[in-house]
């Protein structure tokens, strides 16, 4: 079987280790588990993307807001044109759009759903063409989405292990960590940090919109002060890893159900608890013993004080059990694998 994939990007954001958004962290990770296994890796994203195989690079991230239209169109045009000049045994979809335009891709199409079911549009899923396949990362995601054609199933997030570590002394500060909008909801981490008496570190990235910008003027901006509550936009990766592990806790107060909560499987992985709102797939990732599951902001103030009683060991046993990459790269490799091989779909030179 020709093993050669292309894998697909955001469209807005360059990917790289440092990345804020899930999509684009499994991504990263995803391309470079896939590489080690044997298989040519290409990438189709913004130029000075970070990637292990081969990068093609679709044009430059934009500069300013609401950009989407235009950057899109861009980005899918190179990934059409790559598609008829090379022979792909299948194009790995983790941008959220390219599955759209799939009747224009000379290739097998899985696209990986990434966001709860509200944030697609029901447009979205009307005229899919036959050489569309998806696939959803957890399975309290895969029950809102039971009408899609062509649902192969889950595969769960998964992270590299040997990238994060345990150890060394914790620091008396609470975390919140990812993309800063308004579903996100760090405005209410911060209230529960004030509430519990502790000070907090916002880290992530603002993205490109304009109702990003203004949720990020009005509602979280005003909130640093650069000591009870501090920001580090868009931090390194070993910057990322030092903050995870040195946190009493990390505050997941999202407004939307979550499908993984990858930052939650890092948290852990790093040997700190986890303290979230119930919902979406929360369940599934923060067992007992790992962190406390909330249904508002004094409980997850309230929270804060017991997060002492659970052990780091047990968090980290618990992603390594559950979440590696190495497991999800097998789930990912056995997928392509039955689909390429079936043969549900044959390549076309036009």
């Amino acid at each position: 079987m020709n093993k050669r994939v292309l894998m697909v990007a955001y469209p807005l954001l360059p990917v790289s280790e440092a990345s804020a958004g899930g999509a684009e962290q499994i991504l990263w990770t995803l391309e470079r588990e896939l590489k080690r296994r044997g298989w040519e890796t290409e990438v189709a994203a913004c130029a000075g993307s970070q990637v292990a195989g081969k990068l093609v690079a679709t044009g430059e991230a934009p500069q300013g807001q609401d950009a989407f239209g235009a950057r899109e169109r861009e980005h899918t045009q190179h990934i059409i044109e790559a598609c008829i000049e090379n022979q792909y045994s299948i194009v790995l979809d983790h941008s959220g759009h390219l599955f759209r335009h799939a009747a224009r891709v000379n290739a097998l199409v899985l696209a990986t759903l990434h966001l709860p079911r509200e944030l697609y549009g029901p447009e979205m899923f009307e005229g899919l063409t036959e050489n569309v396949y998806f696939n959803c990362v957890s399975q309290s995601q895969r029950a809102s989405f039971t009408d899609i054609p062509q649902l192969l199933g889950v595969v769960r997030n998964g992270i590299d292990l040997t990238r994060f570590k345990i150890g060394g002394r914790k620091k008396d500060y609470l975390l919140w960590l990812g993309r800063v909008c308004p579903e996100k909801a760090p405005h209410l981490a911060v209230a529960a940090a004030k509430k519990a008496g502790l000070p907090i570190v916002l880290a992530g990235q603002v993205y490109p919109f304009a109702w990003h910008n203004q949720y990020w003027e009005s509602k979280v901006a005003p909130l640093i002060d650069g000591q009870q509550v501090r920001f580090v936009e868009l931090p390194t990766f070993t910057e990322k890893t030092k903050l995870l592990r040195e946190a009493r806790a990390l505050l997941v107060p999202s407004l939307i159900g979550e499908t993984t909560s990858l930052v939650s499987l890092e948290a852990m992985a790093s040997g700190t608890p986890v303290i979230g709102f119930q919902g979406g797939a929360l369940s599934q990732v923060v067992p007992k013993g790992t962190g406390f599951l909330v249904l508002d902001v004094d409980e997850m103030a309230a929270a804060c004080a017991a997060v002492s009683e659970i052990r780091a060991a047990d968090c980290r046993q618990w992603v390594e059990r559950e979440f590696s990459s190495i497991t999800m790269g097998d789930e990912y490799e056995t997928m392509i694998t039955d689909l390429v091989e079936q043969k549900r779909w044959q390549f076309r030179r036009r």
